[in-house]
């Protein structure tokens, strides 16, 4: 198990927001912690109210007993917190207020709670934007019963990030159900219908496209049947019958996990079944020991861990964010998926990078530049204007088949970690990881604050634009270098 080197133990380390984090994932009570660690319960409180350091013998005690990850401490979850309060306050209606980057840099790590809240209020108050027509139609009487909600996605979305993508529950279950069949990839469509069909009464059909039309799935309850479309390949199909039976096996597991984040609007908490079932699907076909040691021993290579669990690009993709078990971690990898016009579709991240929760990503990461070459994987080391560093892989993802004269959707997937992590990567061979320069890139543009970009779509909310019908520069938007207060 690969640890960070527990800190100097003269150095006094104040942790205690995400102690008590650490504490509430391994579901333990304050006495339940103190016992395990041999320590008071009263220390276990003063610890988590940043009244006491934590040493470095406690640190190296806690990771024996839990069989933890170091890591388990570090910031990671500070410096998100952090990039999406900065993309908050960058609000024009928070003009007026002179708020010191330290300041949100102290509440991202000592107050996870409050942060959340203004993450959840602030959201709120960009969909009340966005649904002003609506709102309008409303009180003038003209909205035929219609209701504006939030929007569920970005919850969807929260939820994911709070467990870091990662839910022990299903994976164990998934592993248990691939023990069980005792199938190998090329078999696992036909075990798992076989699964459907003796247990649980199920057929699996395929169905012909003329008959299913625009649905790919249907599962008919009274009729028993779980109806695929023939353009379904053959590992959707696999993951479609792995979705079925996720719904039907581990249905208490999965309300259990939507009934920890307390309430839950309708369509929420089914957007999240439905997310935690397909979850479960990828779980099945490329169970967590087997993948995990897959893609250590082979670099990560997405093509080849592809061939061997007999999986999709965007299932091997979406996989790889979900190593966060704690004493067998993957890369904490970034995933997102674009189509040709930079919409956002997907994004899912157990590691660092600040995706912007309110806007679209930056033109110059070359996710955007795959379209220009089908097929091709394109590697590329980008920049934040915060210094960080990042190792890219992007691809389009090979289109689903479509009936004629329908046009066949077109995705890129972006893949991403740290560039501490990019050593392990079968991608970086032959490129000099400190030499290779950067090419800098922002969140996006309403929060990026580099001069003369020429792909620049509109100036950074913290600066004045500056307007000269005298000069034409490279870029469309001239700023001044001071924030606006």
């Amino acid at each position: 198990m690969a640890r960070i080197s527990a800190p100097d133990s003269a150095k006094k380390l104040f942790v205690g927001p995400r102690f008590r984090r650490l504490r509430q994932q391994l579901g333990l009570s304050q006495t339940q912690i103190a016992e395990g660690l041999e320590i008071s319960p009263s220390y276990v409180n003063l610890i988590e109210r940043n009244q006491r350091p934590v040493t470095a013998q406690l640190l190296l005690r806690l990771a024996e007993t839990y069989d933890l990850d170091l890591r388990d401490l570090a910031g990671a979850d500070e410096d998100r917190f952090f990039a999406e309060l900065n993309e908050i306050f960058s609000d024009p209606l928070f003009r007026q207020i002179d708020l010191p980057k330290q300041e949100l840099r102290d509440l991202a790590e000592l107050c996870p709670g409050v942060t959340h809240a203004l993450q959840r209020l602030y959201a709120a108050y960009t969909e009340a934007r966005r649904g002003e027509t609506l709102v309008a139609a409303q009180i003038a009487g003209r909205d035929d019963g219609v209701r504006y909600e939030a929007n569920p996605i970005e919850r969807l979305r929260e939820l994911l990030e709070a467990n870091r993508n990662y839910f022990p529950e299903l994976e164990q279950a998934a592993e248990t159900l691939r023990d069980d069949l005792g199938a190998g990839p090329q078999e696992l469509f036909g075990a798992l219908c076989a699964r459907l069909r003796e247990r649980h009464a199920v057929q699996v059909r395929l169905i012909p496209v003329d008959v299913m039309r625009e649905t790919l799935r249907r599962f008919d309850r009274h009729r028993r049947q779980l109806l695929l479309s023939e353009l379904i390949d053959a590992p959707g199909r696999t993951f479609q019958a792995g979705f079925q039976l996720g719904l039907t096996e581990c249905g208490p597991a999965i309300d259990a996990i939507a009934n920890r984040t307390g309430s839950l609007d309708e369509v929420t908490r089914r957007l999240y079944r439905i997310t935690l079932a397909n979850y479960f699907a990828a779980a099945v076909m490329m169970p967590y020991a087997a993948f995990h040691g897959a893609a250590e021993s082979l670099g990560y290579d997405i093509a080849v861990l592809g061939q061997r669990f007999d999986a999709g690009f965007e299932h091997v993709c979406h996989r790889l964010t979900t190593l966060q078990r704690p004493n067998a971690r993957g890369i904490p990898f970034f995933m997102l998926r674009v189509d040709n016009a930079g919409n956002v579709s997907k994004r899912f991240s157990s590691g660092t990078f600040p995706f912007s929760k309110f806007g679209g990503t930056c033109p110059l990461w070359n996710v955007h530049t795959t379209f220009d070459t089908p097929g091709r994987m394109l590697t590329q080391i980008i920049e934040l204007p915060d210094g960080s560093r990042y190792f890219s892989l992007a691809q389009t993802v090979r289109p689903p088949a479509v009936p004629y004269p329908l046009p066949p959707p077109r995705y890129a997937i972006g893949l991403g970690c740290e560039m501490r992590y990019a050593s392990r990567l079968v991608y970086a061979g032959g490129i000099d990881l400190e030499k290779t320069e950067a090419t800098p890139i922002g969140v996006n543009c309403r929060l990026c604050e580099r001069e003369n970009c020429t792909q620049r779509a509109e100036p950074p909310l913290t600066r004045t634009l500056i307007l000269d019908e005298n000069t034409r520069r490279v870029t469309s938007f001239a700023f001044s270098n001071a924030r606006e207060l």
